[in-house]
């Protein structure tokens, strides 16, 4: 499941769940909001579990300045986020909409968008390709998670339901609909992807007969063609008109229902990536990555909680987890038991130390738990450019005494804290961090092993090792937030020398009641 949220002033964020996915969106006047940042302010929730994941979206600003943002009519237009992303993707001859630089509709009030991929079909069960054909109906259990998902936003107030004329879509919105009296109304864009030739095939089929297509479609999406067609880049240039239908209407709070891949599109052409995302099935089991092996995989894991993290304010450097944390990581180091971990990289501070030997000693008992017929023996290596940053004058205060609306973000990235880290310098050490485990899975490749190495961490170290990881600027470090005991799973089906493949973002379904609450949707004071 997959929450958005749009507001005036901040960038969009993507995360993703396993089959029906869910996001909402937000839009606040600009003057509600003065920004530190003339461009982002970060989002205040980002969660991704089977709760709501939220994003906030600042579509428009005076005091935009970034260079890689115009202004255009006074909206917002967020160029490639990926330096020199058209000269990768576009073969000569070829006409490339680059997502991300077609602005966002005006918005004069804030909006929320809820965004629901549809249950298991009967072609999603035996495997057969769909794209946008119509002939899958739900299957039983793919109306057991409408119901689901139907339940989990019955508090919701919805003002419009938009959906993909599409059966399986239709059919999983009105079981969610419910009784609610406001007409659903269809949106002929939200279909699925158009795959043509590849549509009622199995997918082994569509491996036969068009073997390198299909390799495209999997390796290179924005240059996969097939029958004449470009389906990945009509797919995008449809996402971002569906914006302008969704974003322009009369309703606050907004239902979407579609499809995987339109789904994902409208996540990334609203955040400005274009790479490195993808709908996950679950997390840990299963070894797939866009439909193919992974050869590698990084699993980023926030240490369990703390009493700053419960009392949100600025840490301390050696602040221990207490009693929820040490519940958190008790319960992640659970979740991989079945995993065989390569190694184990933390941060050398107390709760991502204690975090990071609770995964080791389960993973070395995974033998006489029953999970390996051999003993396992993992190695802990403690990073330096791991640990969280130093918050000098900050440290120990509330978040709300040191920057209004949870703006501290925004702060960071042009003032400097007395005594703290500079956030170029907290930019710059992820991105060796991130570089040095990329060698690390290297290593092993070398020597033909796959692995899967686990980084325990802190949520700002993390969040910047992702922007490194999809190629954003530091200008989208506010699109992201990880949770205490979360887990994020970054893929590498193609290498390490090749992109990583996101697949899943704070993920915090195995923590269950111990899990951070999730309150209400809400852009400042104003209630959705």
């Amino acid at each position: 499941m997959l929450h958005l949220l749009f507001s005036s002033s901040s960038s969009p964020s993507c995360c993703f769940c396993a089959d029906l996915t869910l996001a909402t969106i937000d839009v606040a006047h600009p003057q509600q909001r003065q920004p530190f940042s003339p461009l982002f302010q970060t989002s205040k929730w980002l969660l991704l579990s089977k709760k709501p994941l939220f994003y906030k979206f600042h579509p428009s600003h005076p005091a935009v300045a970034h260079p890689r943002v115009q202004q255009k009519h006074s909206l917002l237009r967020v160029r490639a986020v990926v330096s020199g992303a058209e000269e990768r993707i576009e073969k000569p001859g070829l006409q490339l909409n680059v997502p991300g630089c077609e602005t966002l509709p005006p918005i004069w009030q804030p909006k929320r968008v809820v965004l629901v991929r549809h249950g298991q079909s009967t072609w999603n069960e035996i495997g057969r390709i769909q794209g946008s054909s119509n002939f899958a109906v739900l299957t039983a259990k793919g109306e057991s998670q409408a119901e689901t998902s139907r339940q989990m936003l019955l508090s919701d107030s919805f003002d419009l339901c938009f959906h993909s004329p599409l059966a399986r879509a239709k059919r999983t919105a009105e079981i969610i609909w419910g009784f609610r009296k406001n007409a659903m109304i269809p949106i002929e864009d939200l279909r699925e992807i158009d795959l043509y030739s590849f549509q009622g095939l199995m997918k082994n089929e569509g491996k036969q007969l068009y073997g390198e297509a299909y390799r495209t479609w999997q390796k290179d999406a924005a240059n996969f063609s097939i029958d004449g067609h470009y389906p990945v880049r009509e797919l995008w240039e449809r996402a971002q008109k569906c914006w302008s239908t969704i974003l322009c209407s009369e309703g606050r709070s907004i239902l979407v229902v579609a499809h995987n891949a339109v789904n994902q599109a409208l996540v990334a052409t609203a955040a400005g990536s274009m790479m490195g995302l993808q709908t996950p099935s679950p997390p840990i089991a299963g070894e797939q990555a866009g439909g193919r092996k992974t050869r590698s995989r990084i699993l980023l894991i926030c240490h369990g909680a703390t009493e700053s993290n419960i009392q949100k304010k600025f840490a301390t450097q050696e602040e221990p987890m207490n009693m929820l944390g040490i519940i958190q990581s008790t319960k992640t180091a659970e979740l991989l038991l079945d995993v065989a971990v390569g190694a184990v990289f933390c941060s050398p501070q107390p709760c991502a130390l204690e975090t990071a030997s609770a995964i080791v000693k389960v993973q070395e008992a995974a033998d006489c738990l029953g999970a390996d017929c051999v003993p396992r023996s993992v190695e802990l290596i403690q990073m330096d450019e791991l640990k969280d940053m130093s918050w000098g004058a900050w440290r120990g205060k509330l978040k709300e005494e040191v920057a209004p609306l949870d703006r501290w973000e925004d702060y960071l990235q042009h003032e400097d804290v007395a005594g703290a880290e500079n956030f170029l310098s907290l930019w710059e050490r992820a991105g060796k961090a991130w570089q040095n485990l990329l060698k690390y899975i290297d290593v092993l490749e070398s020597q033909g092993e796959e692995k899967t190495l686990v980084v325990v961490g802190h949520e700002i170290v993390h969040v910047a090792m992702l922007g490194h990881c999809l190629g954003l600027s530091q200008a989208f470090f506010g699109s992201f937030r990880l949770d205490s005991g979360s887990l994020s799973v970054i893929d590498f089906p193609d290498g390490s020398t090749q992109r990583g493949v996101i697949r899943c973002l704070n993920y915090t379904a195995h923590l269950g009641r111990w899990a951070v609450p999730v309150t209400c949707a809400s852009l400042a004071d104003e209630k959705f």
